[in-house]
């Protein structure tokens, strides 16, 4: 997908819910380094208020109200906590059980300036956690966030033993590849170097439930990304 075409999943006239790509900016950051998807939205809709935000790497789901009225709306339903928030994730290695409830304060790292660390005096962080499927090396995790804090998921995956794949910050940066668990893996005449499975932080937002100003209950998902499920179907067979 173009960084510029917009892949909404359900809009109305209170809130659009986009999914995003992974490496885009979900609001301008101070450099005005690149055009945000924020950016993106006001030039569709003319007015656009956000409500919450995904990390840059971070791909899938978020959410932008349209008016003045559902922007007030949603934020008091995430600072309450009334929405629902599911994420995927491949992780490296199998968590230590099959669900499980990670409670753990998290703070900002006093010398690493947007790094986050488990400590005793950090605020209340609480993320659970399903194994969907686990192999030798990897597993495919379902995390729901009931709080928000900065990293949370990928900080409480380290935290626990089983880092998400590809995590330049809190785990080892690899990328995924092919010939690291197939036996008899060889490289294709046409490449000259093996090509990842995947390369980018391995966590996307999946599902967000909740209940609108209109009591209307909505149940939003956002497909898993391609290189997610190619990564499982390759496990399954070389497994």
């Amino acid at each position: 997908m173009a960084k510029n075409q917009l892949q909404i999943v359900f809009e109305n006239d209170e809130f659009v819910a986009v999914s995003k790509p992974t490496g885009m900016l979900s609001i301008p950051d101070r450099g005005q380094t690149e055009k945000s998807l924020k950016e993106i939205l006001i030039e569709k809709y003319g007015n656009i208020f956000t409500v919450h935000r995904l990390d840059k790497d971070t791909s899938g789901l978020i959410l932008f109200a349209k008016t003045e009225v559902s922007h007030k709306f949603f934020s008091r339903l995430f600072e309450e906590r009334k929405i629902e928030k599911y994420y995927l994730g491949v992780v490296v290695g199998t968590p230590p059980e099959k669900t499980g409830l990670i409670d753990a304060p998290i703070s900002e790292h006093l010398l690493q300036k947007g790094t986050m660390v488990i400590h005793r005096n950090g605020k209340p962080s609480t993320t659970g956690y399903e194994v969907l499927e686990t192999y030798k090396q990897y597993s495919l995790v379902s995390f729901q966030l009931h709080t928000g804090r900065t990293h949370q998921i990928r900080v409480h995956s380290k935290n626990i033993g089983i880092p998400l794949a590809c995590d330049p910050i809190y785990g080892d940066g690899k990328p995924v590849l092919l010939s690291s668990f197939k036996k008899k893996f060889k490289l294709s005449q046409h490449d000259e170097e093996e090509r990842p499975i995947i390369s980018r932080l391995a966590l996307h937002s999946y599902k967000l439930t909740f209940t609108d100003e209109k009591n209307t209950r909505h149940e939003i998902t956002a497909e898993m990304p391609k290189e997610f499920r190619a990564l499982m179907q390759q496990l399954s067979k070389n497994s």
